[in-house]
């Protein structure tokens, strides 16, 4: 049997995992116009769940509203069960943690450094022997040790990327939420990163929020797909039930062939 289908195989049976995050009946309005409409959507633990649709289908302001990075206008966010609004913000960063699209760092870091800003929530800047413990592992799962002592404006697009991502592990949520992730990055970098959030899941038991736009990096490396358009989900579940012709049509009003490489779907939508 390949590692293609195992994996396959292991994501199938996580249709049966406990809700982790619930979002019922979120609206949410910009300058007057409705960017979210009464979104609702569960994702489940221990699993990767990718949001993908087309520009302005409302993928970055729905997973704002999880983070609390926005306000919502109504409806209710759970984590765990608990509404969102009620968690003290240093204990929300202990549940979720997030990477936004632009991170802007007008300070010169080195990879080590910005590492160990993940562990602000737990230490106020005044890092225990354990936070550093936390710093050395997310700085290890990354593969940048050679690279620790880096500034981060001597880095490639991948290298820097990672070194955001390995901040994000420092702080050590049980909850990971990535905001286009892959953008600017060369196919080798978008597959190590995809292939890091994979271990992630499957050997750290992580939960996943990630928006993506290639939907053959969400087909062939996500658990369930949450596919939105003009503010609403317009598809929602496993990945091997949403990649086929007819809801891709639905979601990108263009008609995309689906070819099965190693047991993934692949999208072929050049022609």
């Amino acid at each position: 049997m390949t590692t293609a289908l195992i994996d396959r195989e292991i994501r199938i049976d996580r249709k049966t995992l406990p809700v982790a995050i619930q979002v019922n009946g979120v609206s949410k309005h910009y300058d007057g116009k409705k960017v979210l409409d009464n979104v609702s959507v569960d994702v489940k633990k221990g699993t990767i769940t990718s949001f993908i649709g087309p520009n302005g289908a409302g993928k970055s302001t729905l997973i704002s509203l999880i983070s609390r990075i926005a306000k919502k206008d109504n409806g209710e966010v759970l984590i765990d069960g608990k509404e969102i609004e009620s968690y003290k913000s240093k204990d929300l960063a202990k549940k979720i943690s997030i990477l936004k699209q632009a991170n802007n760092i007008n300070i010169r870091l080195t990879i080590r450094e910005l590492v160990s800003f993940g562990r602000f929530p737990y230490s106020q800047n005044r890092l225990t022997k354990e936070d550093w413990a936390f710093v050395e592992d997310a700085i290890d799962f990354m593969s940048l040790r050679d690279i620790q002592d880096k500034y981060l404006d001597q880095l490639s697009g991948g290298q820097r990327q990672r070194a955001y991502i390995a901040m994000v592990l420092a702080q050590d949520t049980e909850y990971i939420i990535l905001d286009e992730p892959l953008n600017n990055l060369d196919m080798k970098h978008s597959v190590s990163i995809m292939k890091t959030l994979r271990r992630l899941v499957d050997e750290r038991n992580k939960t996943i929020l990630i928006v993506v736009h290639d939907i053959n990096f969400a087909s062939c490396y996500s658990d369930n797909i949450v596919a939105m358009k003009n503010g609403e989900i317009v598809e929602e579940g496993h990945c091997h039930d949403i990649i086929n012709s007819d809801s891709l049509r639905n979601i990108y009003d263009m008609e995309i062939a689906i070819q099965e490489v190693n047991c993934n779907k692949i999208c072929v939508y050049f022609n």
